[in-house]
């Protein structure tokens, strides 16, 4: 890095004919100028410049040297204003990962009209339910759903996102509607296997938050399985409203419980630490909380319960 601000500085020196306007346009000092100035010759073993008291020449050293500095200082100072202008408009490419059934349900139909309005930007989607590692994996944001544990992340919550039991109306006719989460015990439950305790079921109750363990013959690591599962009345399924509300609004499944929610926990854009946050990961986290907010369109529709079927 010295050698590069001696360079500049020789650079400037050779540009201003002198020492005296080289510091001017600079900002500095007439002796910081002369010391990088003689820093550099000392590096190189050779005389850049000749210098009096009257005036000052470049050497025929100092001329071929000047030819390759300017293109290097050139090109160093393109490398900043592209880091700049990266910094204020986004541009490059973002690298986006989300869990399978929230992307293609809410994410991949909102990706045009953000394109649209940022045609320096390219995206790369990833679709998993797998939690990744955004530092070692090089992802510059990811959607996580749920209560985020203590991390090295920013975290920005973009939607609650509510969690009900819910079953087709043939299944509750044919196992009977569970009146407290106790009896789901009796009840064949679909089980997400990428929670934390797949087998446990957390509900809010009058005294807080508790959990009840269910069991049943289907396990799938993807949402999109399960809620097939419940629709074709294979069993009750606790999970989010984004991912039901258009079967519910249907008729295709219904709500039980609904007093019993699990505590609320959210959506939210996780991205690595850093203070420096990059235009490309702010203009699409702020679009996404334009989009969904404190009352996302999923639950425009969704009762908070249901009653009792009959």
């Amino acid at each position: 890095m010295d050698s590069l601000t001696g360079l500049a500085v020789f650079a400037r020196v050779v540009e201003k004919g002198g020492f005296t306007a080289a510091a001017h346009d600079l900002g500095i000092s007439k002796s910081t100028v002369s010391k990088q100035i003689a820093g550099l010759e000392n590096r190189l073993g050779v005389r850049l410049l000749n210098r009096t008291t009257r005036r000052m020449t470049v050497t025929e050293i100092g001329r071929a040297y000047y030819e390759r500095a300017q293109r290097i200082v050139t090109e160093a100072e393109e490398a900043e204003r592209a880091v700049t202008r990266l910094q204020q408009e986004p541009r490059g490419t973002l690298r986006v990962s989300a869990p399978m059934s929230f992307g293609i349900s809410h994410l991949a139909g909102l990706i045009p009209e953000f394109m649209a309005a940022h045609p320096d930007l390219a995206i790369d989607l990833e679709f998993n339910d797998r939690r990744v590692d955004l530092i070692e994996e090089g992802y510059d944001l990811a959607i996580r759903i749920g209560r985020l544990a203590e991390s090295s992340l920013v975290a920005r919550k973009l939607a609650p996102s509510r969690a009900v039991v819910v079953a087709s109306p043939e299944y509750w006719r044919r196992a009977g509607v569970p009146k407290i989460p106790r009896d789901l015990s009796n009840h064949e439950c679909l089980i997400y296997g990428y929670r934390d305790n797949p087998n446990e079921w957390t509900f809010h109750g009058p005294d807080g938050p508790f959990t009840q363990r269910v069991s049943g013959r289907i396990r799938s690591n993807n949402g999109e399985a399960l809620m097939a599962a419940a629709v074709a009345g294979l069993g009750a399924y606790q999970c989010p409203t984004f991912l039901n509300s258009d079967h519910v609004i249907a008729g295709r499944l219904e709500i039980v419980l609904g007093e019993y929610e699990a505590p609320e926990p959210a959506v939210y854009a996780v991205w690595p630490h850093n203070r420096h946050l990059s235009a490309k990961v702010r203009s699409f986290v702020d679009f996404l909380i334009g989009k969904f907010g404190p009352h996302p369109y999923w639950d425009a529709n969704i009762p908070m319960a249901q009653g009792a079927l009959s």
